[in-house]
């Protein structure tokens, strides 16, 4: 995939739409996709972290400040997911991830849960996920203000619906809307922090 951009000196945020199968980080040892190839400034580093095998937005910048703000736990930001999910999720799902469920690293819950559709502007995932003619799949939207490691999927899990494709489309005030996989847009210095502290 191409790399797009091109940056300005004054940008303060990269708003990727990270691909499936991409690492959040710029070098890997075993040849895997990186940011190398979607983002071309230099200086930037990932304010927070997207699973490999997890897609849509992820943020990068170059001031650490921001990258604070963003990334530590306290910040508490909220990241909402759109979840497509092995079975058809019911509200009984979702007030069991409402109410929390117990991770081996600790009791977790949502901010909110919600059913919903397919997504109108869902691009293909390359390679497709596993469809099985006997079990349905169905979509869910989770939002959590937390940052453990594979959380929703874990969560999902606990409920009996295991994630087989997981697309994150907001962080904080930010939305992928706009963007296709590999394709990013800049945030001006000034326009990230005001729109952080609103």
């Amino acid at each position: 995939m191409e790399i797009t951009g091109p940056y300005t000196a004054a940008v303060a945020l990269i708003l990727l739409n990270k691909p499936f199968q991409v690492l959040s980080q710029f070098t890997d040892s075993d040849n895997r996709a990186t940011l190398a190839n979607f983002v071309s400034m230099a200086g930037v580093y990932a304010a927070g972290r997207l699973d490999y095998d997890s897609e849509g937005l992820l943020l990068l910048t170059d001031n650490g400040r921001l990258q604070a703000r963003i990334s530590q736990p306290g910040s508490r930001l909220p990241k909402t997911y759109r979840a497509q999910v092995d079975g058809i999720a019911t509200e009984s799902n979702l007030n069991e991830l409402r109410a929390g469920v117990a991770l081996k690293d600790g009791p977790a819950t949502v901010v909110s849960a919600i059913l919903t559709d397919e997504p109108d502007d869902l691009w293909p995932r390359y390679p497709p996920i596993r469809e099985r003619k006997s079990i349905p799949t169905s979509w869910i939207e989770v939002t959590i203000d937390e940052g453990r490691n594979r959380q929703v999927r874990r969560m999902t899990a606990a409920v009996g619906l295991p994630t087989l494709r997981l697309i994150r489309v907001s962080v904080g005030p930010w939305t992928l809307a706009g963007l296709l996989p590999g394709e990013s847009r800049e945030i001006p210095d000034d326009d990230a922090w005001r729109q952080i502290k609103s």
